[in-house]
């Protein structure tokens, strides 16, 4: 007989998966103050982040909805949780590796799933500085964005390679670099054998 299937997440992780927290139900008739898509809808995998923001500029409300995985789900909740009552400042510098701490862990092959939420927080609030006229707290301006799909840019795979990866799976697993429609795939390539030739050869 076979052994039953057992899962690999925490606790907290299926709570979360299973009740997820601030997911926007009424997206015509919610007033937010900066909105994020990150991903392709086409591709099935796409999230949407709203925040609402006071005069103090402290985060006072998140709101998302996605088309994704469980971890996907679990660390785009917990996030949506964690950012209220933060300053956007610190919201801004928040890492999948933060949501996954939270999150008391996840699987390694299922790391990359957390940023999603971190990429779509990101430019909610990239959008919320523009709605602003704050351009200039983007901090993104001399960055270039590789993967449209996933919004990741040519400094966040350097940071990659320099992190450990030296394949395009991995880098793939790092950053969701090429993970939806593929078109960037040879830039990818291009720019891992770059940083890994400039960094460690």
């Amino acid at each position: 007989m076979d052994k039953p299937v057992e899962w690999v997440y925490t606790d907290i992780v299926k709570d979360h998966f299973a009740n997820p927290r601030n997911v926007l139900s009424d997206e015509a008739s919610y007033k937010e103050d900066g909105k994020g898509i990150v991903g392709n809808i086409k591709c099935g995998d796409q999230m949407m982040m709203a925040i609402k923001v006071d005069k103090r500029g402290i985060i006072t409300d998140c709101k998302w909805k996605t088309f994704g995985c469980a971890s996907a789900i679990a660390s785009t909740s917990i996030l949506s949780e964690k950012v209220k009552g933060m300053k956007v400042e610190d919201a801004y510098n928040i890492s999948p590796k933060d949501i996954a701490a939270e999150l008391g862990g996840l699987p390694e092959h299922k790391i990359h799933c957390s940023v999603l939420g971190d990429k779509a927080l990101r430019a909610a609030i990239d959008d919320y500085y523009k709605r602003k006229g704050m351009p200039n707290k983007i901090k993104r301006n001399n960055e270039q964005i590789i993967c449209q799909c996933m919004n990741v840019t040519d400094k966040e795979i350097e940071n990659a390679v320099k992190e450990g990866a030296r394949t395009y799976s991995a880098l793939q697993e790092k950053t969701k670099s090429g993970t939806v429609c593929g078109k960037c795939k040879d830039r990818v390539i291009s720019l891992l054998e770059e940083y890994s030739g400039r960094h460690y050869k």
